[in-house]
């Protein structure tokens, strides 16, 4: 049987696209899945939770400004090449799949150096870090979109292929437990699901709580807190959790309408199930990633962009609005079917069968 490693984590958003990329590769051949990640990120909770084989090395954060820790992380980083190039040399597999992070860069420089093939993908429509790093290691970068690929050199071009951003099969089918049987969701009531990604985000969660006494009675508000932040007490019209895995394509699917930052994982997810986005990116601290992607699902009329001056008042009136005016929520659901999120790991698996038609030869041999 065929090795594959996939490498990846920091975050759910370089978690879930590769996750997505080896549910559309598993049907189609035989393969041991091995996933390489961190000692205690959240890549290795979701994988294990799948009963996926996970690898733990020693990771360091890519830090763009100064920060003693970037010395002790380095001495991380390199032992993590070293842990990865044991593992590597032992599992021989066929290729090695990145989705990024800085957890990825010990892997992917490690399979380098044994000539082992290496595919990344950018989530972003702005490359990040580990991305970079990791491009010269790499045989192909696939990109979601098309404006991603013109950031590079024409040399770099050639090895770049426009897929999309792959989201999870359990999007695209009906949940088994549907939102409203989850929670007690009042009877025609339209729902907004906030989104405050994995860890939390401040300027997201405390402008909803602050917009709750406008929203009560008017709309369901399902809110991931994250795991930094103290959730609120359930109320008839408001329930909060840290975090939501295996519940959020029932959230999506069930969702009016979508309030959160502008992180690929939010926008793609929520593309897949056609719901419209109402976005606060990630603006100071940030690389300005999130602002640049929210701005470029807006201007497809897909997403409404607020800033950061945003009132709670303002917030509930945009709910509002968005809630009552269904020719619009109409129209940016099919802006954003237009992305493509239902064909992206389909394309992507191809693309690597085609590189790889050992793994198919040994699927026939099975």
């Amino acid at each position: 049987m065929q090795v594959v490693v996939f490498t990846g984590g920091g975050t759910g958003g370089h978690v879930y696209p590769g996750i997505a990329l080896a549910q559309a590769l598993m049907p189609r051949v035989q393969l041991r899945l091995v996933w390489i990640g961190s000692k205690t990120g959240i890549e290795r909770q979701v994988i294990e939770a799948l009963g996926w084989e996970y690898q733990p090395v020693s990771t360091g954060k890519l830090r763009r400004y100064l920060d003693w820790r970037n010395v002790t992380d380095l001495f991380r980083i390199v032992a993590g090449y070293f842990q990865a190039r044991k593992l590597l040399t032992s599992l021989k597999p066929t290729f090695v799949f990145s989705k990024g992070g800085f957890v990825s860069v010990p892997p992917v420089r490690a399979a380098r150096s044994l000539g082992i093939p290496v595919y990344s993908h950018e989530s972003d429509l702005d490359p990040g870090l580990a991305t970079r790093l990791n491009l010269g290691s790499s045989s192909l970068l696939f990109v979601a979109y098309e404006a991603t690929k013109k950031v590079f050199s024409a040399a770099v071009q050639k090895k770049i292929v426009v897929s999309g951003n792959p989201v999870r099969s359990d999007f695209f089918t009906p949940a088994a437990t549907p939102l409203s049987g989850l929670f007690p969701v009042p009877v025609g009531a339209p729902v907004l699901v906030v989104l405050g990604g994995s860890l939390g985000a401040l300027q997201v969660n405390t402008l909803l709580q602050r917009a709750l006494p406008e929203l009560e009675g008017k709309v369901f508000v399902v809110h991931q807190t994250g795991s930094q932040w103290l959730a609120l007490p359930d109320t008839p019209w408001y329930v909060s959790r840290a975090f939501f895995s295996t519940q959020m394509p029932a959230l999506l699917q069930g969702a009016t309408l979508v309030f959160g930052r502008s992180g690929a994982g939010t926008l793609w997810e929520a593309a897949a199930c056609n719901v419209p986005l109402l976005l606060l990116p990630l603006g100071e601290g940030s690389r300005g990633d999130q602002g640049r992607n929210a701005a470029h699902f807006a201007s497809h009329g897909a997403a409404i962009v607020l800033d950061n001056l945003t009132t709670p008042r303002e917030l509930a009136e945009q709910v509002i609005g968005l809630v009552n005016d269904a020719a619009r929520r109409s129209s940016m659901g099919q802006e954003l079917a237009k992305f493509g999120a239902r064909q992206a790991s389909s394309k992507m698996a191809e693309v690597l069968l085609e590189r790889h038609p050992e793994l198919k030869a040994g699927a026939d041999s099975v």
